[in-house]
């Protein structure tokens, strides 16, 4: 298989409004899973990959799912989560990267998640771990749903977004006062669970699935230039009604 490199010339741009994003996170009204969400996106766009997802630990040291594209790459982080194997974990472990070009080679090492991920379309996957000095609060991961290993310039590229994502939490962290890098990730984790919960409400409300409703829930917080996790926190609250003020997604999903 040959290696996915050369850097597409019309990204360079997105790529350096990455860096400053990931970089700037001392702005007032910063919310960080909206930050890790967007995170993804990017990642997904610059690095040509299908799917992304982020976890951190929590005060336990037990890792949380804070950020995915989409329901696919969610399921796939709750997998591994879940049996207690995969590159996720092992990269969070060793503080290394795991690099998996061909899950197809990798079904005696993880065989419960090697199977999941074959089944749910992805044929590759990549973890990065976030790194603070000598301690690894979480790992981004990356899924590809063809073969083939990275070349030196994509992998380079990869770990400097997730590097950078890490700094940028840690500058948050520093602002605000927080005691220590796992007070600002229990933070992450209550506005994960959140938003999940808004998920459902909304999306037992006005009748999509969870990945439609999330997707309300982020245009109408740009929309209106509210936090996601503000937004969020008051729709299951019962303070805010999106019912009638959202126009539905198209039935795939689709943005």
């Amino acid at each position: 298989m040959a290696p996915r490199d050369g850097w597409p010339p019309d990204r360079t741009g997105e790529l350096a409004e990455t860096f400053v994003e990931c970089a700037d996170t001392l702005v007032a009204g910063f919310d960080i899973v909206e930050f890790l969400i967007r995170l993804c996106d990017r990642c997904v766009r610059l690095l040509q990959v299908d799917a992304a997802g982020v976890v951190l630990a929590d005060p336990q040291g037990r890792l949380q799912i804070m950020a995915a594209t989409g329901e696919d790459a969610r399921h796939l982080e709750h997998r591994q989560l879940q049996v207690g194997e995969g590159p996720c974990l092992d990269c969070h472990r060793t503080g290394r990267a795991v690099a998996v070009p061909d899950m197809a080679e990798a079904v005696e090492r993880w065989p419960r998640f090697a199977v999941t991920c074959r089944q749910a379309g992805f044929a590759g996957v990549h973890a990065l771990p976030m790194r603070y000095r000598d301690q690894v609060v979480g790992a981004m991961n990356l899924f590809a749903r063809t073969p083939g290993p990275w070349g030196p310039a994509t992998a380079r590229v990869a770990q400097a977004l997730t590097d950078v994502a890490t700094i940028g939490l840690l500058q948050h962290r520093e602002r605000t006062d927080q005691a220590t890098v796992i007070d600002q990730l229990q933070t992450a984790v209550t506005s994960r669970v959140v938003i999940e919960q808004a998920k459902g409400v909304l999306g037992e409300r006005i009748g999509m699935d969870p990945e439609q409703a999330f997707q309300v829930l982020r245009r109408y917080a740009r929309r209106h230039n509210r936090r996601l996790t503000d937004l969020a926190r008051a729709v299951v609250t019962g303070t805010e009604d999106l019912t009638g003020r959202v126009p539905r997604p198209p039935p795939d999903g689709r943005r």
